[in-house]
């Protein structure tokens, strides 16, 4: 007893010293590709959040965790700006179409993603590839353009934030806003009616991570200064969120790594328990042997009575009682009177021999008539019984 106690409170010891190492042990950096507006991770956009208010300070901001589709589709906006940062911007022909319109009618729209729709990519005729590579950890550098947004030196991000460009694109349709040093085009203004549409392959370039250094906070102010005055500015979270219906309490604990191992223990703990409970009271079913047959002891024991008691007289009655309602239930006739006019109708019914049931009908009216029935004439009976029975129809 004293050995177990002293290996429980090592045991106690060893856990409470483990939860306290893992309370205080330095989190770890998410570095996942999140762009949300509440994430403060390196890959979030929770400054840019905070500081469009300064980039556009005339515009009424609106999220929307909806379709493009149902965003703007019976919203006839105007001087409006769309705003999409994703790592991939989902699509389809009825998000273009009202997309397109959107522009057209004189409004703006910003995509930074890596991928776009496959809808959206032929129609812009676009293809981006990366000139990312781990021997240079500073990337490749970029700029603008435009003299008076260019800087004097080239803008350099770590972990390949600037490294994607347009490997093809509609050169007729598409303005060149920024490129790599290599040249290629990592910004691109495609005009549509009396808006336009900007879209850059860099959306890391708007995250936390970038903005916290100047360089970062200057590339992002000159790149969102390219949307003109607008009233309303649209945020898009479809792309990063999903719907409103994905907003739930799961959600909350799926994105945070500790939550979601305690919600898996929990239910891993839940199905043990459940499992070893309905084991544990689980009945043993018992083994219920099946009904016998006792139709022949039961015979045997009655015929034994009858046998000690020796009354012929009342065996051959009940078995005449009996062939009388077999004769009724079956063949539909009358026993009240056994004469000779009933012996026929029988044996034609039956088809058993007139002879048969001729002596059969003469047996039973003996056995009415006296008292005392011998073992001779109740084997007799017996007889003619059993042939009338083999003999029938």
């Amino acid at each position: 007893m004293k050995g177990l106690r002293r290996y429980l409170i090592i045991g106690s010891i060893l856990t409470v010293a483990y939860l306290i190492a893992q309370y205080y042990k330095p989190i770890p950096t998410d570095w996942s590709s999140s762009f949300i507006k509440e994430d403060k991770i390196p890959f979030g956009t929770y400054i840019l959040h905070q500081q469009i208010s300064d980039i556009m300070p005339d515009a009424a901001l609106k999220f929307s965790n909806k379709r493009i589709y149902n965003t703007l589709k019976d919203n006839p906006y105007r001087n409006a700006s769309y705003l999409m940062i994703a790592s991939e911007i989902k699509m389809d022909k009825l998000d273009l179409r009202e997309l397109l319109k959107f522009v057209s009618s004189g409004n703006q729209v910003f995509i930074a993603s890596f991928k776009l729709d496959n809808i959206l990519s032929d129609t812009l005729k676009l293809k981006s590839s990366s000139a990312f590579n781990y021997s240079n950890k500073k990337g490749e550098g970029i700029n603008f353009t435009n003299p008076e947004l260019k800087s004097a030196q080239v803008y350099r991000f770590k972990k390949g934030l600037g490294d994607q460009y347009y490997s093809a694109f509609d050169s007729l349709k598409a303005t060149v806003l920024g490129k790599t040093s290599s040249g290629k085009a990592n910004f691109l203004k495609y005009p549509f009616g009396k808006g336009a549409l900007y879209i850059s392959p860099n959306p890391q370039l708007m995250s936390n991570y970038s903005l916290l250094s100047a360089p970062g906070a200057d590339y992002a102010a000159k790149a969102l200064s390219y949307l003109p005055k607008s009233e309303v500015l649209i945020w898009d979270e479809f792309n990063t969120k999903g719907m409103i219906a994905d907003a739930s309490v799961l959600r909350v604990i799926f994105r945070d790594q500790h939550l979601s191992w305690a919600y898996y223990l929990a239910l891993a703990g839940l199905l043990i328990f459940v499992f070893f409970e309905v084991k544990r009271r689980q009945r043993i079913i018992p083994i219920i042997a099946p009904l016998t047959n006792s139709s022949v002891e039961f015979v045997n024991v009655v015929g034994k009575v009858y046998y000690q008691r020796r009354d012929n007289h009342d065996i051959a009655c009940k078995k005449a009682s009996y062939f009388l309602e077999h004769v009724r239930s079956t063949y539909h006739l009358k026993t009240i009177e056994l004469n000779v006019e009933f012996a026929e109708k029988l044996s034609t019914r039956s088809g058993v021999n007139l002879a048969i049931v001729s002596e059969l009908i003469n047996v039973i009216g003996q056995i009415e008539h006296t008292k005392k029935v011998d073992d001779q004439m109740l084997i007799n009976f017996n007889k003619l019984t059993e042939q009338f029975y083999k003999q029938a129809q």
